[in-house]
């Protein structure tokens, strides 16, 4: 049975208010004390994770739509290709730059149709920035103020961003770097001449693209659908690509398999490779 088509503006507005109630939950976290276990990957898991995992679940389950979160059931493939839209969530990605408190984190939500991203929420609570993005709206960025997490009054910046004068610039990762990363960039030097490289945590580097920041971020290093759900939907509906590293092809969604490609994300308004 085929879903009703839902609202996108109604539910970007419902990711927007979940993924400040969440960020809010974990800076208070960040504040007064973190605790750390770790999964059957022996990746770390925090109290923060699991406290913002289930704010946005009690959030998002009025739709109705299927919730795939990092950290809850992710279901079978049976139970989740039949859908029409799906919630794709990693309600604290950068859980270690959140433990090295470098406040390079953020809060991701992202709604799939079939298997792209239509919406994307991204909030960076420690930094207080929050970039959302829909297909019929196109992408936003707020810089909130005084540590409160409410975009109410403050008016948002329509993304990309006028670059000024900036050299060539890729954002790689701060945790992840690898071998075709560096021979990305040096290729890129040899075409372009001396460009600038600049760091960044979790879904932080697509969105750094995405308002024009950036040109390029490579990741040949893996990745999951909840890590790039939501950074994606800001890209694509900014003016920017994301690729499968190999084919050039957007990035799919709810695959059996849900390890991304290696993939590579570029503005489209003059690429240089």
């Amino acid at each position: 049975m085929t879903q009703i088509k839902p609202d996108i503006r109604d539910l970007t507005g419902l990711a927007t208010n979940a993924a400040m109630q969440a960020g809010e939950a974990i800076m208070e976290i960040y504040k007064t004390g973190i605790t750390v276990s770790s999964k059957e990957d022996e990746s770390p898991l925090t109290n923060a994770d699991r406290a913002s995992h289930q704010i946005i679940v009690k959030a998002l389950r009025p739709t109705g739509i299927y919730i795939l979160s990092e950290e809850g059931d992710h279901g079978t493939y049976s139970e989740r290709s039949g859908k029409d839209y799906l919630w794709v969530i990693d309600p604290l990605d950068g859980t270690k730059e959140f433990i090295n408190k470098n406040g390079e984190f953020t809060v991701n939500i992202a709604l799939v149709e079939g298997n792209s991203p239509v919406l994307g929420v991204v909030y960076a609570p420690d930094k207080g920035v929050l970039y959302a993005a829909n297909k019929q709206d196109g992408a936003y960025k707020w810089e909130l103020k005084n540590g409160n997490h409410s975009i109410k009054g403050i008016a948002p910046k329509k993304i990309p961003l006028d670059p000024g004068k900036r050299p060539l610039t890729i954002v790689a990762s701060r945790s992840h770097q690898n071998p075709d990363t560096v021979k990305f960039i040096q290729k890129m030097e040899t075409n372009n001449g001396p460009v600038e490289v600049i760091s960044a945590g979790s879904s932080l580097k697509l969105c750094l693209v995405a308002e024009n920041s950036a040109d390029y971020y490579p990741r040949p290093a893996p990745t999951m659908e909840w890590d790039t759900a939501a950074g994606d939907a800001v890209c694509r509906f900014s003016g920017c690509a994301v690729v499968n590293w190999e084919t050039g092809i957007p990035l799919m969604y709810n695959k059996k398999d849900l390890t991304n490609p290696k993939f590579l994300v570029k503005r489209t308004d003059g690429e240089r490779i």
